[in-house]
């Protein structure tokens, strides 16, 4: 036995229930056990067990962010491969224990830098494990590419798909696409094949068109609400197939401004809880000061100064998760959406969840929502709370 330890006098969260005055027993990189305080004062522990009270605090399966460009001064479009590591670091002071990093669009040459950027980090990391590589595109809408580069953008182009898969030694877990691009369909088997996880964001499909999409196994949608055609009565979208349909899943951002509030106690009502992915979307300067020379500005969300276009959030997961709370949702629902969900369907079986066997990866939180202690492979890092 390398460590262990038991949380004990805690409220625990295992993304499928809520349990109170409970005790978490972590040996090594797994969770060993769960169970009553009843039961924890009758146990007798080995001394090399550390035995710490939570005084109440919440324990739950750590943070998952599928969607987030960057934090800290550091992203995924930055094409470095400590960049991303600093990400790893940061991202565990914020209650995160694994992440996607997400690449937006840009020319065939600087993305498969990028690519490979995150590939090399892979297996390098002291904080969130990398699960894999997000592309927000190529193949998007030009009338739906929001704060992207227009000029990144691309038809569908098997080829070009082909040359950015093998630049990722299949590392690449999830794409954003546009579902009414010509040839989608093709490019949707080929992903398929590879087990690529599509996405329908930056699009302006009908609601037929992604129905079509959802022929061709394209059942996630990338931050719902944003950048895609809105609902309308007569023609209802994507974001209307996405209401309809219980077996699309879904990413919505936490920051209060992408989506208001009140469209997020919607979703709730139209939708499986199962089916809701907290995100960040977060960008590199998210919980830093702007240099003086940005091309963008901060008002709760960055804005593209040149044109006041939402570029992208300035949040935590761990900001996310407390204005969900906020906002009346109960903490445990906002853990499916935070930890469990995004574990699920982005097919990752070891996290997400907080049961025996599963990998120790764990946040704690107070009565407050304040970090405690963020759990990695079961070794804690002590909470800072740099986002108070």
């Amino acid at each position: 036995m390398k460590h262990a330890y038991c949380l004990h006098n805690a409220t625990v969260l295992t993304g499928l229930s809520v349990m109170k005055d409970c005790a978490v027993y972590i040996k090594d990189d797994k969770i060993a056990d769960v169970y009553n305080e009843e039961r924890f004062k009758r146990k007798k522990f080995s001394p090399k067990v550390k035995i710490i009270d939570m005084n109440g605090a919440y324990i739950l399966p750590g943070f998952v962010d599928t969607h987030i460009h960057g934090i800290g001064g550091f992203g995924a479009d930055d094409a470095d491969y400590k960049s991303i590591l600093k990400m790893s670091e940061i991202l565990p002071l914020y209650g995160v224990t694994s992440f996607i990093p997400t690449c937006c669009t840009s020319s065939e040459e600087l993305l498969i830098k990028k690519i490979k950027a995150i590939v090399k980090a892979m297996g390098k990391e002291k904080g969130a494990k990398i699960i894999g590589i997000h592309l927000e595109g190529p193949f998007l809408s030009p009338e739906k590419i929001g704060a992207q580069a227009q000029d990144g953008i691309s038809p569908v182009d098997i080829e070009l798909m082909d040359r950015l898969w093998k630049a990722s030694k299949k590392q690449i877990v999830n794409m954003t696409v546009a579902p009414e691009l010509k040839n989608m369909r093709e490019l949707a088997l080929y992903c398929t094949k590879k087990g690529i996880i599509l996405q329908a964001g930056h699009t302006n499909a009908t609601y037929e068109q992604m129905i079509e999409g959802m022929q061709a196994n394209i059942m996630h949608v990338t931050h719902l609400f944003d950048a895609m055609r809105p609902m309308h009565h007569r023609e209802p979208g994507v974001v209307g197939a996405a209401l309809i349909h219980p077996e699309i899943s879904c990413e919505i951002i936490g920051d209060g401004v992408h989506v208001n509030p009140h469209l997020i106690h919607l979703l709730l009502k139209s939708k499986p809880l199962s089916q809701i992915v907290l995100i960040t979307d977060a960008l590199p300067p998210a919980k830093t000061n702007l240099p003086a020379d940005s091309e963008l500005y901060l008002d709760k969300v960055f804005y593209r100064k040149k044109d006041n276009v939402i570029n992208g959030s300035a949040i935590s997961m761990l900001d996310a998760v407390r204005n969900l709370v906020s906002y009346g949702i109960p903490i445990e629902k906002v853990t499916r959406m935070a930890c469990t969900n995004p574990a699920q369907i982005m097919h990752q079986q070891d996290i997400g969840l907080l049961l025996s066997g599963k990998k120790a990866d764990i946040t704690v939180l107070d009565k407050d929502l304040n970090l405690v202690y963020t759990f990695i492979n079961g070794k804690p890092i002590k909470g800072k709370t740099p986002c108070a």
